[in-house]
């Protein structure tokens, strides 16, 4: 019998901000990991830390703590951080038309944004193409290397903070104060947080019934390392993207250009493609995505849309090298409509925090903080979407 006071279940991004949480309040912390490494949708994304994606008031501080907490990750553990902002694309007047609405919104309010017009956006911005009309640039958002950084926060937290994490280690059972897993090992713990995505379904399935969440597939893709050592800056983003983030729900144009792309678009629509461009350490330009709700366990990936992906991206912006080296897919938790993430407390002592929806990088720092913070969801309730669902 392995004894710990706080045992939290996943090592992805949502279980490592978690346990350095309550490391950081004194708390004797462990990890179980199912894999030899984080494998799951902390790997399986753009890498983009986005605050401009979420609405103002509770979500977006929570983006902004986790921000701070990915500036502090940089400089104590050594994860790699740029402070590269952001760009919503236009190319059509009711894509600006949303754009315009946003920036007015926020001027007065927390959202740091300005709005662009197309002649100086693609001056100041060369990776815009030319027919782009006018362009939201926000310097909130960060990107970090998906690929590496779950591994070197691991490292940190071990080294620094005393985090026992175990890797190979998958939980078959928690009968609190107990759980058991599948090397014969069991463990006694004060409190255990599930944290593994929409895995938590395997241990408790009358939970993940009743929580409205969904899986949702989505197809990504890499180019090379880009010639000459050449960086993209901001991250970039079209119209479609203005139709996927709730950050842009309140903007009065925004049906009718969601009816737009429902006309114009269908295939886009019909698989929930939105898309958008970062670029990672080694130079290589990460382009996705898509949504599908319907058939997220397909082991099989539809190239038709890395095509539409493709095609739509050469619309507002432009690459030296379009070649793509790398193709892939993930699934993750998608929460019930409106929330933010999913927490719920099958048995005493025991939390489940579900995934926050395809924005784990951008939240589950700042969700973490506000949870640790109030202790539990019954008092993090009174805070809002700490606890949403």
């Amino acid at each position: 019998m392995h004894e710990t006071e706080t045992l939290v279940i996943g090592g992805g991004i949502v279980g490592l901000a978690f346990a350095w949480e309550a490391a950081r309040q004194g708390r004797q912390v462990t990890i179980l990991e199912r894999s030899p490494a984080a494998r799951g949708a902390t790997v399986r994304n753009f890498g983009m830390v986005w605050p401009i994606g979420q609405p103002a008031g509770k979500r977006h501080a929570l983006a902004m703590a986790s921000r701070r907490r990915w500036l502090e990750l940089r400089d104590a553990a050594g994860v790699w951080v740029g402070e590269c902002g952001s760009l919503h694309a236009a190319t059509e007047p009711d894509e600006l038309a949303v754009l315009e609405e946003f920036a007015k919104a926020s001027a007065a309010g927390e959202i740091d944004c300005e709005l662009l017009a197309g002649p100086e956006a693609v001056a100041r911005f060369p990776t815009l193409a030319p027919g782009v009309i006018g362009a939201l640039w926000s310097p909130t958002e960060l990107v970090v290397d998906a690929t590496t950084a779950a591994a070197v926060i691991a490292v940190y937290l071990a080294e620094a903070h005393g985090v026992d994490i175990r890797f190979d280690t998958p939980v078959l059972a928690v009968d609190m104060p107990e759980v058991s897993t599948a090397d014969g090992s069991r463990w006694r713990a004060e409190e255990v947080i599930v944290c593994g995505g929409a895995d938590f379904q395997l241990l408790f399935p009358e939970a993940w019934k009743a929580s409205g969440m969904r899986r949702c597939k989505l197809q990504m893709m890499r180019t090379p390392v880009q010639p000459r050592g050449w960086r993209m800056g901001p991250h970039l983003a079209g119209g479609l993207t203005l139709t996927h983030y709730p950050a842009f729900a309140a903007c009065p144009s925004l049906p009718a250009l969601r009816q737009r792309f429902t006309e114009s678009l269908p295939h886009h629509v019909a698989a929930g493609i939105h898309v958008m461009a970062s670029q990672n350490a080694a130079g290589e330009v990460i382009l996705g995505d898509s949504h599908d709700l319907d058939t997220p366990e397909s082991p099989f990936d539809d190239c038709r849309i890395d095509e539409l992906i493709l095609d739509y991206a050469h619309r507002f912006m432009r690459l030296p090298d379009w070649r793509i080296a790398t193709r892939w897919h993930g699934i993750y938790a998608r929460p019930a409509e409106g929330a933010c993430s999913f927490f719920a407390e099958p048995q005493p002592g025991c939390t489940i925090v579900g995934s926050p929806g395809g924005a784990g990088m951008t939240l589950a720092f700042g969700l973490a903080e506000a949870w640790w913070d109030t202790r539990g969801p019954a008092r993090a309730a009174a805070g809002g979407c700490a606890a949403d669902g």
